[in-house]
């Protein structure tokens, strides 16, 4: 019996020593190993690479672009800028108006133009060009987008059109953010500015951090994230504004949930963007709607609240028009603007949204205070 056991042992050792040995065999050597991890990586870096970039934009008037359809001006560096006029015919105009579209808009969102009382715009003489800022509509997009670019675009469609050395800038929303850097780099051209509801930079250092950090958060938690993204990671923007991982702007979504009760009263009146409404993002979301975000939200050349009076003689005046109870921009911010810089006429509407230049009259009074209420 003892022999057998050792001779049993003996075999399993050797059978162990057999299986031991076939293990080992399929072992990879290092190199290769290293390799195949460079060539997972390489891969995931590949796919994720094609992830965040975004496609190219269709330009308009390329063989597979969309159609031109609007005039439009070219501009030294060869982009094209489509504008669409407005009011009286601009050689017998007494005032002559830049207005600037906002967040997801294009050239016919001239609100101030469209809702503008034909009286006024007769008896003043007013003539108002709108245009679509780079990327939107009809205009090339600027993949070198800076906030001093806008001024200088809005100048040279001013001097094309021959709107003479003075001109008035309007601008809603995004589009009154813009003003800013109007007031910046072109207050020499300027006859007059007014921001109606203007984004703020929430990142602006002339903003104490408290106040900031408030309004902030009192945005719904996927806009906190969007602009969040935008300031710190531009360059996952596209990504972060496609993947449906993570519910993303509520803005580029057409929520209703940064609708203020008064907005919500004045959609019907915005029924008719829906006859070019397909326009707007017809070049690409990047060019447009991300790259507004990446300007508007990153980090600026100046500070708006260091900016010095550009009508110290009161030649002109600067305006801001914001509702109280606007859900999109909180009002905070514009008070403290008005408050730094009090050569600005602050005017804060009770009990209306962020898109109360829709609403009966309100931008009859706008032009009244802007052209003739300080003369």
């Amino acid at each position: 019996m003892a022999g057998g056991v050792r001779k049993v042992s003996a075999a399993s050792a050797r059978a162990h020593t057999r299986r031991a040995r076939q293990r080992s065999s399929f072992k990879l050597p290092s190199g290769i190993f290293a390799k195949i991890l460079v060539v997972l990586f390489a891969g995931i870096a590949a796919w994720a690479y094609r992830v965040i970039q975004p496609p190219p934009p269709k330009i308009c008037g390329s063989p597979d672009g969309p159609l031109v359809t609007a005039p439009r001006i070219k501009l030294r560096d060869g982009r094209y800028l489509a504008y669409k006029e407005h009011g009286v015919p601009r050689d017998v105009a007494k005032y002559k108006i830049v207005y600037v579209h906002g967040f997801d808009s294009c050239r016919h969102d001239a609100v101030v133009a469209n809702t503008l009382s034909p009286e006024i715009v007769e008896d003043l003489g007013i003539y108002i060009v709108s245009f679509d800022r780079p990327g939107y509509g009809e205009s090339d997009p600027n993949p070198k987008r800076t906030v001093k670019s806008m001024a200088l675009d809005i100048e040279e469609l001013a001097d094309q059109l021959e709107l003479g050395s003075k001109f008035y800038v309007i601008g809603f929303s995004m589009g009154g953010q813009v003003i800013w850097s109007c007031l910046k780099y072109i207050p020499h051209r300027l006859a007059g500015a007014t921001l109606l509801a203007p984004v703020i930079n929430y990142w602006w250092p002339g903003f104490p951090a408290n106040l900031s950090k408030e309004a902030y958060y009192e945005q719904l938690p996927r806009d906190q994230w969007t602009l969040r993204v935008g300031h710190y990671a531009p360059w996952l923007t596209y990504w972060w504004n496609t993947q449906k991982w993570f519910p993303a702007s509520s803005v580029i979504a057409h929520s209703t949930d940064v609708l203020s009760h008064h907005d919500i009263e004045l959609l019907p009146k915005l029924l008719v963007r829906r006859d070019y409404m397909a326009q707007v993002r017809q070049q690409g979301e990047y060019e447009s709607l991300h790259r507004d975000i990446i300007v508007g939200f990153g980090k600026w050349e100046f500070d708006p609240m260091d900016l010095e009076n550009p009508f110290p003689n009161n030649e002109g005046s600067v305006h801001i028009w914001h509702g109280n109870e606007d859900a999109m921009v909180p009002v905070a911010p514009q008070r403290y603007i008005a408050q730094r810089l009090p050569w600005i006429h602050y005017h804060e509407l009770p009990g209306v949204g962020h898109m109360f230049p829709h609403a009966d009259g309100i931008c009859d009074s706008v032009i009244k205070a802007v052209l003739i209420g300080d003369k």
